[in-house]
């Protein structure tokens, strides 16, 4: 602010930047998400089995909307949760602004595209993080349905909605003298139960509900560690962030209780959702600030290069004075001009 008005900066390339670059990045993305959950434009990789495998042997537990954990209250938790708190953070800074010693960042301006649209830095900063999240989310739905779709790893209840014929398959009963299972199926006609049924019974890893709930909650987490300011306790922001965490774990626990996915796909789960939103708040948002740090530490060849340097006195068309320069080419003070030498 400079006398009580806003510093106005005018930009031509926000408008179309955000409607036919960003846009449809956004489109194209939840696209591919639709593509691969709901259709079978890419065909689940067909993975074998041994006959009577004890690990894919459990009850069939229902369809996913019977779930202690249905994924439409998934769902709708992991879109309005951080909206709602991206929103209250936002207006409670725009409201409630920190003091400048208090703020890392300073100096925003309002960005005027156009003879008529203004973009205020509330405005711009609730939009980028939303839309930010947003592109996260349908992103860590494509990566959790390309790794079921090209690992195909069964489920805990696989066999039981497969039913396959073991007979046909020439596969012997257990017994006493062998416990375990002694044949691998390959054959993709083995299955005689319902094909809609078999195809979700193979994608088991990772388990998207658990890669939506991590990336939901490590991203509001992170957003209230680096936005919200309370000051007098140092255990609030901890105690929000654990009371986020706490949904997304019984998520995992559910799953792996109702007998939809093991731990091993509710742990790569977790694992791909939370590298996505550290990924996106590090690099993309610069943790939630205004701009990114202009500040940067040089590398040692540019530092070489802007060491300091003294003029030949041997040079064919030598200057008037040559000077010892240093970084920013200003004389040092201890140092008397050279005189040149002519040749």
């Amino acid at each position: 602010m400079a006398g009580g008005r806003p510093h106005l900066k005018r930009s031509f390339s926000i408008i179309p930047c955000f409607v036919f670059v960003e846009s449809v990045l956004l489109g194209i993305v939840v696209l591919l998400a639709y593509r691969l959950e709901f259709t079978d434009t890419f065909p689940v990789h067909t993975q074998g089995f041994f006959c009577y495998d004890s690990a894919y042997a459990k009850p069939y537990p229902g369809p996913e909307a019977a779930s202690r954990a249905p994924p439409a209250l998934i769902y709708a938790l992991v879109t309005a949760g951080p909206t709602f708190t991206i929103l209250l953070g936002e207006l409670a800074r725009a409201f409630f602004p920190a003091p400048p010693s208090a703020s890392p960042v300073s100096g925003e301006s309002t960005i005027v595209s156009g003879a008529c649209c203004r973009f205020s830095p509330p405005l711009r900063r609730l939009v980028r993080f939303l839309g930010v999240y947003s592109f996260g989310l349908f992103t860590t739905t494509i990566f959790a349905n390309a790794g079921q779709v090209v690992t195909g790893n069964p489920t805990p209840h696989f066999l039981s909605v497969c039913r396959p014929n073991y007979t046909a398959l020439g596969c012997p009963p257990p017994s006493p003298d062998r416990p375990g299972p002694d044949r691998f199926v390959t054959d993709q006609s083995a299955c005689a139960g319902s094909p809609s049924l078999v195809a979700a019974a193979r994608r088991a890893f990772p388990c998207k509900d658990a890669a939506l709930c991590a990336y939901a909650v490590t991203y509001t987490a992170m957003y209230v560690t680096l936005v919200f300011r309370v000051k007098g306790s140092r255990l609030v922001k901890p105690s929000l962030c654990l009371a986020l965490l706490c949904p997304a774990f019984l998520v995992g626990v559910v799953r792996v209780a109702e007998y939809r996915n093991h731990w091993s796909d509710v742990l790569a789960g977790f694992l791909t959702g939370a590298a996505i939103a550290t990924f996106l708040v590090t690099c993309v948002v610069h943790n939630f600030q205004s701009r990114p740090p202009s500040g940067r530490r040089l590398s040692p060849w540019e530092d070489l290069s802007q060491a300091p340097t003294m003029d030949s006195p041997l040079e064919k068309n030598p200057r008037p004075a040559g000077r010892i320069r240093h970084r920013h080419g200003s004389p040092h003070p201890s140092r008397r001009t050279v005189p040149a030498v002519a040749t």
